[in-house]
């Protein structure tokens, strides 16, 4: 759609009100009004762009708190158009014709990624089945996760087909949260196994890995422990075909570590669970991975921050050390999370105390958590700021995976997948491309705002008149009398025309602010 280009007007009617400020001194009070007058014009084309949206059927939320990329935002607008965001802005002027979301000062913030789920909802990504992707997908939408990367746990490679077909389609519909498929395992360390199912544990195969990266272009990502027999070489051969490679239930030190960094691997799976910390050999100290990943500056990882698999003070702490930058949040949910269900896909596991574990207790298993759930737990229990603990959730990972320039942030052109986050930090909406997958109805006005949107610029308009006459009448162009008579005009209008409660409508601009003396003729 043709816009005009007022960027250009506006820019010089500030700078011709810079340049009246360097005379006001000289010209007095009539220069003085005719600078407030020229910022009065700027600012009504800055809202003449966002009307300039009204033929398009649009999404805006207004007044929110809103999370971009430089900061929050206060009082600012979010505006959707099918699937993208169209405009992040700090004027909330209602579009005309937009369906207008009152977001009551919450908190607006880009939606959850997940690179680590096995399901949600009773489903499980193993299952291979579209009705069990289907399933976990939704469960986890209505909790804040709007793009996800469905994790397969060590699996045999008719399992690994089946999914991959599965995941193929999803991906290829529109507007779809499935981004690519994430194999953690089965090239790991078997002593490491934890919750992974060891009859499926192997060491790297290039007779078997590289047919399925071959036929499968839906894999993003392939989790291997680097100690193992043929796991740089595995690891070369992935990421040469784009695939992100991570380290993972692995007993792997400094030394093995170093090499996988070398060899391509980039991201270390659920940090701290399935790795070994420092530790000792009879009467000697070794470093173990979690040390010998700390060392490696660049290379990311990921924690289940649901507070159980690792505590508050360690997420704080990986969270000092490697940075909003180099560690994000994941879930690591099985099919139980967000289900009244208590079996899990592996019948080894065991649910209890808020998280899966391993009916021996041995270790855990995976969690129950969902995308909320992660931040509230960096906020609340590891003391991590709000803004931080969401792009850990969002930006972060999206960049690791290579989806930033789509994902991640509210940005003009990227995909609309947008949470609304009350004070406490729970869902209140949860947009995904564009979509409205979740909202609590009783906390949000909803309509179209096209009546508003026009009363709002008939207002606009109606101001402007107003200064430019009581201008003309004090540099003795028209009388003052002339201006007292349209201002009572414009103030008649206002009342007559607008609806019963106008005065409460906020006004885009307050001609007193420019012109308190207006006050003494009962205008505005």
């Amino acid at each position: 759609m043709f816009q005009f280009p007022l960027s250009v007007p506006r820019l010089i009617l500030l700078s011709g009100a810079y340049l009246l400020k360097k005379l006001e001194n000289n010209w007095g009070n009539l220069f003085q009004k005719v600078k407030k007058l020229l910022f009065l014009l700027a600012n009504l084309i800055c809202q003449l762009k966002i009307l300039t949206y009204h033929s398009i059927m649009l999404t805006q939320i207004i007044n929110a708190k809103i999370l971009t990329p430089q900061g929050w935002l206060k009082d600012g607008s979010v505006l959707m158009r099918d699937n993208k965001i169209l405009e992040v802005t700090n004027c909330d002027l209602a579009v005309i014709g937009a369906e207008l979301i009152d977001a009551k000062g919450m908190y607006v913030v880009p939606g959850g990624v997940e690179i680590h789920c096995h399901g949600g909802g009773g489903g499980d990504f193993m299952e291979g089945t579209e009705e069990a992707f289907r399933t976990a997908i939704n469960a986890h939408m209505k909790h804040g996760t709007t793009s996800i990367f469905p994790t397969l746990s060590s699996s045999t490679v008719p399992m690994i087909e089946a999914a991959a077909e599965t995941c193929t389609k999803l991906m290829a519909e529109p507007d779809s949260p499935v981004l690519g498929l994430h194999l953690e395992g089965h090239y790991l360390n078997i002593k490491m196994a934890g919750g992974q199912m060891p009859e499926n544990i192997k060491d790297p195969d290039p007779n078997e890995y590289i047919p399925i990266v071959e036929k499968w272009n839906c894999i993003k990502r392939w989790d291997a422990a680097p100690e193992l027999p043929g796991a740089m070489q595995f690891g070369k051969y992935i990421t040469g075909k784009g695939i992100v490679a991570s380290v993972a239930h692995t007993q792997a030190e400094y030394e093995d570590i170093r090499s996988a960094w070398d060899s391509g691997y980039t991201l270390a799976t659920h940090f701290y669970n399935a790795m070994p910390g420092f530790h000792k050999r009879r009467e000697y100290k070794y470093e173990g991975t979690v040390e010998s990943i700390y060392l490696i500056d660049d290379m990311n990882v990921e924690v289940v921050a649901d507070g159980i698999h690792v505590p508050p003070t360690i997420l704080r702490l990986v969270y000092k050390i490697k940075g909003v930058e180099r560690a994000c949040v994941i879930t690591d949910a099985l099919a139980c999370a967000v289900s009244d269900s208590n079996v899990a896909f592996d019948p080894r596991v065991i649910i209890e105390d808020g998280v899966c574990k391993l009916a021996d207790r041995s270790a855990l298993a995976g969690s129950v958590a969902t995308m909320d759930r992660l931040i509230r737990t960096l906020v609340q229990k590891a003391e991590i700021p709000l803004e931080d603990a969401v792009r850990m959730a969002s930006e972060t990972p999206s960049k690791f995976m290579g989806v930033y320039d789509r994902k991640g942030s509210l940005q003009k052109g990227k995909d609309a997948d947008i949470l609304i986050l009350d004070q406490d930090l729970n869902i209140r909406a949860v947009w995904a491309m564009g979509k409205l997958c979740f909202r609590q109805f009783e906390l949000f006005i909803v309509r179209h705002s096209s009546f508003h949107s026009e009363r709002q610029t008939i207002k606009s308009f109606l101001i402007l008149f107003l200064c430019v006459t009581h201008i003309l009448s004090s540099s003795v162009i028209l009388s003052s009398h002339w201006s007292h008579c349209a201002t009572l005009f414009v103030n008649r209008l206002f009342v007559h025309s607008m609806p019963a409660n106008w005065h409460r409508m906020k006004l885009p601009i307050h001609v007193s602010t420019v012109f308190p003396d207006l006050r003494e003729h009962g205008g505005f």
